[in-house]
């Protein structure tokens, strides 16, 4: 494997924003009268904020115009930012950052690929912004995954084919999504949630590069 590109998504493997947007979206399901559960919260991983809605609506059996519909997102969003407002680097989840530097100082390039659009916002509140070579977030693809906009967009702006990128994703959404264009796959989390990930890791504690393309060899 001739690996040059690493693409991150953020939710889940960089910050554990998961619980913050899990929060928001279970006030909204309340006052939609709709039953939400942590299990229905990994149906959300990884897809935009219009298609967490309608997955949300869907479970409720409830049909709503598209106008409304948006207004529920931007309502969703302003309750998600003012969780994330007092986030800080304490909370980038264990061994992140060492990897990242390791990575860039090897010669890696990396990427993120996230459906957030408060990206940005979130890396700067982190301080990790300077730590990627392309930002490709929901500000920028109108695709959400799985579909392969994010992934495809990423490895362009890296200047690299997609075999030569790898995705480090939480969600099985971006796991089919990396796949589609033919990106191997570092799942962060278990195998029985990501059994598709070609790889599968705990978080990034005692991880290097090296000792993941070393498994990810055919």
């Amino acid at each position: 494997m001739n690996i040059k590109g690493l693409l991150f998504d953020l939710d889940g493997v960089i910050v554990d924003t998961a619980k913050y947007h899990y929060i928001a979206w279970k006030e909204i399901a309340e006052e939609l009268g709709v039953n939400f559960t942590l299990e229905d919260n990994e149906l959300l991983k990884g897809v935009s904020r219009t298609r967490s809605l309608q997955i949300i609506l869907e479970i409720g059996k409830i049909n709503l115009s598209g106008e409304l519909q948006a207004e529920i997102c931007e309502r969703k969003n302003q309750i998600y930012l003012a969780q994330i407002k007092g986030i800080t680097g304490d909370e980038i989840l264990p061994g992140v950052r060492k990897f990242l530097i390791d990575s860039k100082e090897k010669g890696y390039k990396i990427a993120l690929g996230s459906a957030s659009k408060n990206s940005i916002f979130i890396l700067n509140q982190l301080q990790l912004t300077h730590m990627f070579d392309s930002i490709i977030d929901g500000t920028k693809v109108s695709k959400a995954k799985p579909d392969p906009e994010v992934f495809k967009r990423g490895a362009k702006e890296l200047g690299l084919r997609y075999e030569h990128c790898i995705v480090f994703e939480d969600a099985v959404a971006g796991v089919e999504a990396a796949h589609r264009i033919g990106m191997k796959v570092v799942g962060v989390g278990s195998k029985k949630l990501l059994p598709k990930a070609d790889l599968h890791i705990p978080g990034f504690e005692h991880i290097s590069i090296e000792s993941l393309l070393e498994k990810l060899e055919p």
